[in-house]
């Protein structure tokens, strides 16, 4: 697993190392290998189609942000600049596997005279945080990296540092639909190989000790008798203490 966290993390130096990305992530040049699969267009009409914003207004919406408020973001990437979430009337915290990205934030928060929690280098299964002292905090593209008991690991994490009643917000692939397959192979083509195995209802049993599911995609479209056809699952879920 050490190997494996090592990975993610030098790709996405990368992406400020070698590109001079400050902005985070890249899927420009694509091999050819990418582009002409025929689950390419799925992958690039989902990125296109809007989805990915709709969500966040539905993220935003859930948690409910306010002054009062600690918000820990997991697996932050640059998301407090490029996102907005630096005017969030929440108190911001991040962590990230990669080092670069927490110094590009670190540059971000200095240079705009930005007041933020804490900023920090590390696995989001083990934080430097105490019991019980975040509001509401998310888990956005970045659970699919790792294997079934590293997920765990990273669930009993999010609950601990959770206040009881805090609301998290998540996502996991959804390894069975075009997109999401297309989505694994992008993310081993840039170095970090999704290691997520599990289908939703066996990630669903597995966090029902700990969160209790307040909302979902693919719930909403099974009570409509539908498929869900997107690249990732999105989860709405209460702390339970």
């Amino acid at each position: 697993m050490e190997k494996h966290l090592g990975l993610v993390a030098k790709s996405y130096d990368r992406h400020f190392v070698e590109y001079g990305k400050e902005d985070g992530l890249s899927y420009d040049n694509l091999p050819y290998y990418i582009i002409s699969d025929p689950d390419y267009l799925y992958w690039k009409n989902e990125q296109e189609s809007g989805r990915e914003e709709n969500r966040r207004i539905e993220l935003k919406d859930y948690l409910s942000p306010a002054e009062n408020m600690n918000f820990i973001q997991l697996g932050c990437s640059v998301n407090l600049k490029t996102r907005g979430y630096y005017k969030w009337p929440s108190a911001y915290h991040g962590v990230d596997i990669s080092n670069e990205t927490i110094q590009a934030l670190k540059r971000f928060v200095g240079e705009n005279n930005i007041a933020v929690g804490s900023l920090h280098c590390g696995s989001m299964h083990k934080t430097p945080f105490a019991e019980s002292c975040f509001d509401i905090g998310e888990c956005i593209g970045a659970l699919e990296y790792y294997e079934e008991a590293f997920v765990l690991e990273s669930i009993k994490e999010f609950h601990r540092i959770l206040k009881p009643g805090g609301r998290f917000v998540l996502d996991i692939p959804n390894i069975k639909s075009p997109s999401g397959r297309m989505m694994m192979l992008i993310e081993e083509c840039m170095g970090r190989p999704d290691k997520f195995n599990m289908p939703p209802e066996e990630f669903e049993d597995m966090i029902k000790d700990y969160f209790e599911i307040e909302d979902s995609d693919r719930i909403r479209a099974e009570s409509r008798g539908e498929g869900h056809t997107g690249m990732v699952y999105f989860y709405c879920l209460k702390c339970k203490k």
